[in-house]
């Protein structure tokens, strides 16, 4: 598995952080950049329709630091004028790759022509995707769904008209729209797509360990793998990943690190946003975080009851000190628990936030 170019933006290593709504902004994806191993960060999903008038809230989504490059910015509705204005406006503030989500299952956003819905309206998308190519300079990439529903699969035939729009890379979901994110990813159509045109596709589904997205590279020879979910659980997993691709074997964090990194978390979230906002980021990622540790769900239900920045604190110390003792479960037993799906373009609910 080789860095891949989208134009002459090398995706070095070809692993990129996927965008996931209420989770990869400016926070997150300076946490994860440090650990190592990603070669690109997209941002959450902006609206054009917020962007373009002034929503102060889309605006702040498009802040970035430029220890995140290569940085793309992702935009999603479906009016080409707003898109080709919200995409002016990430090239403005420096993005590197202008991207736009066709993959997306919220109603609320497929209701007005965006995300995923844009897929039963190839002839807007291609409206759109010329109308943003003819005002912007920088790259412009798609992340789409396999098709609608099982029954108007069209990922290949979408694949090959953004091609001749202008679009530099692919990044396919393999699940349809009505999938939502259940069920198993399909990355026979994700291969079907990269066979099918000749720019860079990369893929993304399920990847939540090394094993599994190397053998999904093997069969498929997508240009690069997009990791979502899998990078709130694991933090390293870029780098495990890279490490793996390069013959090594795969970085392992030790407790002191995990803590350090929850942590680390911690402190940037309230350096930027009101302590209850930072609260409930913390709670958010821990949530993921401590799946499969040593005493993960009770360490879990007392952070989730955690009304402090204090507490918190308090409460990490205690686990990980108790957990570098070796102290809970002397019987080895770890949690098999599996962590519940993340819509990655819809910020749902975590844990009654």
């Amino acid at each position: 598995m080789k860095p891949f170019k989208i134009r002459d933006i090398e995706i070095d290593p070809p692993l990129i952080l996927s965008p996931m709504a209420g989770v990869t902004d400016y926070t997150f994806r300076r946490l994860i950049k440090r650990r190592g191993g990603v070669g690109l960060v997209v941002s959450e999903f902006i609206s054009v329709e917020g962007l373009t008038r002034g929503n102060p809230k889309s605006k702040r989504q498009m802040h970035f630091d430029e220890e995140e490059r290569p940085f793309a910015v992702q935009i999603f509705g479906g009016r080409p004028e707003r898109m080709a204005m919200g995409a002016e406006m990430a090239e403005e503030v420096g993005a590197d790759i202008l991207d736009v989500n066709c993959g997306c299952p919220a109603p609320k956003v497929v209701r007005n022509g965006g995300g995923s819905g844009l897929l039963r309206e190839p002839k807007q998308l291609e409206l759109i995707l010329r109308e943003i190519k003819r005002s912007i300079s920088i790259p412009l990439t798609l992340k789409v769904r396999t098709g609608y529903s099982e029954s108007t699969i069209n990922v290949v035939d979408i694949a090959k008209m953004a091609e001749q729009c202008g679009v530099e890379h692919i990044q396919v979901h393999g699940r349809t729209r009505e999938q939502g994110y259940k069920g198993l990813a399909n990355w026979d159509r994700i291969r079907e797509v990269k066979e099918a045109v000749s720019i860079p596709v990369s893929g993304n589904g399920d990847v939540t360990s090394i094993e599994y997205g190397m053998q999904r590279w093997r069969e498929t020879g997508v240009d690069g793998i997009l990791i979502g979910r899998g990078a709130m659980q694991n933090p390293w997993i870029f780098r495990q990943f890279n490490d793996a691709i390069e013959g090594r074997e795969p970085y392992q964090p030790g407790v002191e690190e995990k803590k350090s990194v929850l942590l680390e978390f911690f402190g940037m979230c309230r350096e930027e946003m009101p302590e209850i906002v930072a609260l409930g980021k913390m709670k958010q990622l821990a949530g993921q975080f401590t799946k499969g540790l040593p005493g993960g769900a009770q360490f879990r239900q007392t952070l989730y009851h955690s009304h402090s920045a204090d507490e918190i604190l308090v409460n990490i110390t205690t686990y990980f000190e108790t957990l570098r003792r070796g102290e809970m479960f002397g019987d080895g037993r770890i949690e098999k628990d599996e962590p519940p799906q993340i819509e990655s373009c819809s910020a749902g609910a975590f844990y009654g936030l």
